[in-house]
């Protein structure tokens, strides 16, 4: 099938070629004043570009992308992609008075000509895609009576759809995706248009209701996407359609018009709403292909034995949509066209069934409750995919067949449990080695069990020397003996500060959740962090500071206390964490433990080694702090009290970098505002908040701590940190952190991105502004994007794709809460930019 994007260009492409084809050559014309040929060399010349040579015999007729009609007049003009730059000039193309097809897509066109709408005796097909126009569209263009086809999409427009398109009685497409137009879908759209067969308003703001879309019974392919629809989307469930992409917008409502069995629909796309409830597939969509309903909230555990009705299904994706139960055994029986099925982030359990059969391109059943073993079979065909992950299940797999990258990657969490005889043909060839492998093995450990042994004998001479030794004993000094102390927080990193609440420290278990059968104490903790001393002190943040340590068994954790404490009872706070616990997603530093220790809470997390977004932007070694700066936890990486650099990767500094931790974060704060029941708002969004692993993955920590760490009083735990906050806290001491004030810190964040600056006290060129946001929004708004882009990634991408970063953020930090979008729009907008390698200016 066609899906909706490929529907439009197709069309549009199919109508300019009969339109050019239908027009013969005609003889010659002269290429005087006030004829086609003058006018289409002007618009050359006028725009800095030679005009092609009329030396043939038909004159202008005979040039590239130039077709005539019998008198020699033009009927159709091209120039698409030809890089032309600037306005479109005045006495050109827009007096070609026979004019039908006029494509001048894929430039750097800024403006429209008066004259344009001259044309509207004739022009059949205008094409103004790919281009920098900019303003608002005016109502001129309801002047073209005889227009198919406009396409103006991937431009600057502005403003509201004119209700002038209503009077186009005959559009069949109508592309207006990518560009800024706000307001409601024209009513005049909907009761005028009548012969429109695809529509395109993706891309845009558009808001309000969705219309009753029943008058357009030519419609087949409907894409609203990526706009700020809200309410019901019955309307858009009309019986002709083939294509529907409602994705990324604030749908609700879900239900179907009575009698609907979208017969026709073959593409369905409703992902990244709100919408709630039970989907009913049963009895309808028979000739459905391709289905996301991902980041919703749906009930329905029978959902994929419905979908097991639609034999023809190849793409299927529910991620985020709050499946439950198990999945069918005869699914790979009943699909057996399946290319992609992502069950991701769900609660699905059960065993993993054999879908060795189908030929899948993808696979993801990550983040669920999975359990068992994998199917060898499986396992085998996992080869041939191009993507497949498995990870934060209770899954078993024999990895055998795998690279060491691989299970790292997509089996996280997983055990690796292989039969001895997995391989035989190995065992085989192994047989003669074994003599000279049990050599060399006793050899080994002779050497080392002698080692050892000097070890030991050389511990207990030094511990007898010390005895005697008469040198005075140089006491260490703890950070309660320092003169000064950083931070918010008066709190002494020492333990005898709070660890004397602790009687017998090996009576206090650590619940270590992925390692339940090991058997930890706080006496681990304390030899973990040298008694939480200062040596081991990563940093201190609004909920505490946090310490590096080893546990037994060489895990790697960062320990972090909690020092405000909190009104919840041992045992409430205790379920809280393990459900923090079982919050996993691949762009969150994951929950790994905790310890309730006297009055205290002890959060353990995951060990990120290479620091943080704001060390990175800052041109900060990664993984070392700065000095000045205690507003967020940052990991430091200390050998004898020196912080030392733990890595630098290269590629850092470039667009597609940044947009990777863009995008990493909005799709963690996604999944918490979308993807968890009940819903968590992060409530300190910032730079300093986003780590990267040691693969250099963005993730976003201290999610969910709120609750564990402070009470209702606590307004420095309930407010965003200074230059994060939403102006909503400025106006209001009751003011309550939401998801939309998660949504305006990730615009700072996604403004210090783009830009490189400080949310505040960094130097904002040409503006007097106290902050980040208020110079960004400024430039934003007078159109001068492009000068605010942090020389350090200009040349590293497309300036386009950064620009279009900069108005996502501009969106993100609206004054008005409810002018922000969802963060599962956001994600939707920036995998729209997601730059590819081969892309630069």
């Amino acid at each position: 099938m066609v899906c909706c994007h490929g529907g439009r260009r197709s069309a549009a492409i199919l109508f300019f070629a009969v339109a050019a084809a239908a027009c013969a050559a005609a003889p010659a014309v002269a290429q005087e004043p006030n004829t086609d040929a003058y006018f289409v060399s002007g618009f050359f010349s006028k725009l800095g570009r030679a005009a092609p040579s009329s030396s043939g015999a038909n004159g202008v007729c005979s040039w590239p992308g130039v077709s005539c009609d019998g008198e020699g007049r033009v009927v159709a003009f091209v120039a698409a992609g030809m890089d032309l730059a600037g306005a479109i000039p005045e006495d050109t193309v827009g007096k070609l008075a026979r004019l039908q097809v006029l494509d001048v897509s894929r430039n750097r066109l800024t403006a429209l000509p008066n004259d344009l709408w001259e044309l509207g005796a004739s022009l059949s097909a205008l094409n103004l895609s790919g281009n920098a126009i900019r303003g608002a569209l005016p109502n001129n263009v309801g002047n073209f009576a005889r227009l198919k086809v406009l396409d103006v999409s991937h431009n600057a427009f502005t403003g509201a759809l004119p209700q002038a398109l209503g009077s186009i009685t005959g559009l069949q497409v109508l592309n207006a995706s990518h560009n800024q137009f706000q307001g409601q879908v024209p009513n005049a759209i909907v009761f005028g248009c009548v012969n429109v067969v695809a529509m395109d308003l993706s891309g845009n703001a558009l808001d309000g209701g969705l219309p009753d879309l029943s008058p357009l019974r030519s419609l087949a392919h409907l894409n609203l996407s990526g706009n700020r629809l809200g309410g019901s989307i019955i309307g858009a469930f009309q019986e002709q359609l083939r294509v529907i992409d409602l994705s990324n917008n604030g749908f609700s409502g879900l239900n179907f018009s009575s009698g609907y069995a979208g017969s026709a629909l073959m593409y369905l796309d409703l992902s990244g709403n709100q919408l709630t409830g039970e989907f009913t597939m049963a009895g309808r969509f028979q000739n459905l292909r391709h289905v996301n309903l991902a980041h919703n909230q749906l009930s329905n555990a029978n959902l994929l034995v419905s979908m097991g009705e639609i034999s023809g299904l190849e793409f299927v994706n529910l991620s985020s949509t709050g499946l439950h139960g198990q999945i069918p055994a005869d699914f790979s029986s009943r699909l057996v066209g399946l290319k992609v099925l992502d069950l991701s982030r769900n609660n699905i359990s059960g065993i993993v069934p054999d879908m060795s059969s189908l030929r899948l391109h993808v696979l993801d059943l990550s983040v669920n409750n999975l359990t068992g073993e994998i199917p060898v079979a499986l396992v085998k065909k996992l080869a041939s995919m191009d993507r497949f992950n498995f990870s934060y299940n209770n899954l078993t797999v024999c990895a055998s067949e795998l690279s060491p990258e691989a299970f790292a990657a997509a089996f996280a969490r997983s055990r690796n449990d292989c039969p001895i005889a997995v391989n035989p043909d190995s065992i085989k060839k192994s047989r003669g080695k074994r003599k000279g492998i049990k050599l060399m093995l006793a050899v080994v450990l002779s050497l080392f069990f002698s080692v050892l042994g000097l070890l030991c004998l050389a511990v207990a001479c030094r511990r007898r020397r010390k005895r005697c030794d008469e040198l005075p004993v140089v006491k260490q000094v703890s950070f309660k003996e320092e003169p000064a102390v950083s931070g918010p927080f008066s709190f002494q990193t020492d333990s005898t500060t709070w660890v004397a609440d602790v009687k017998v420290a090996t009576s206090v278990p650590v619940v270590i959740f992925e390692k339940p059968l090991l058997s930890f104490t706080f006496a681990d903790l304390l030899a973990a962090t040298s008694n939480f001393d200062r040596g081991t002190l990563l940093a201190e943040g609004r909920f505490g500071p946090v310490y590096r340590g080893f546990l037994p068994g060489g895990i790697q954790v960062a320990v972090k206390v909690l020092v405000h404490g909190s009104v919840m009872e041992d045992q409430d706070a205790a379920r809280e964490l393990e459900r923090l616990g079982r919050i996993k997603h691949p762009n969150l530093v994951p929950l790994t433990g905790y310890c309730l220790a006297g009055d205290q809470r002890i959060a353990i997390y995951e060990y990120m080694e290479n620091g943080n977004l704001h060390n990175l932007l800052h041109d900060l070694p990664l993984g070392v702090q700065a000095t000045e700066d205690w507003s967020g936890d940052t990991w430091e990486d200390n050998i004898g009290g020196v912080a030392t650099e733990i890595i630098t990767p290269e590629g850092t500094a470039t667009w597609m970098f940044r947009h990777k931790i863009a995008l990493g974060a909005a799709r963690a704060l996604a999944f918490l505002h979308h993807g968890c029941i009940p819903q968590i708002v992060h409530r300190d969004v910032k730079a300093s908040s986003i780590y990267f692993d040691y693969t250099m993955e963005p993730r976003l920590a201290d999610f969910g701590l709120s609750m564990v760490a402070g009470t209702s009083t606590d307004n420095d735990l309930l407010h965003h940190s200074p230059g994060y906050a939403p102006p909503e806290f400025s106006n209001s001491e009751n003011a309550m952190a939401t998801a939309k004030s998660d949504v305006y810190s990730f615009g700072v964040v996604l403004f210090e991105l783009v830009t490189g600056k400080k949310p505040l006290g960094d130097e904002y060129p040409d503006q007097k502004e106290a902050s980040l946001v208020n110079w960004a929004r400024a430039m934003v708004k007078a159109n001068h994007g492009p000068s605010i882009i942090d020389p350090k990634i200009r040349d590293t991408g497309l300036e386009r794709q950064m620009e279009e970063a900069l108005r996502i953020a501009y969106l993100c930090t609206a004054e008005l809460p409810s002018k922000r979008p969802a963060m599962q729009q956001i994600v939707g907008l920036l995998k729209d930019i997601e730059p590819k390698v081969e892309e630069r200016d």
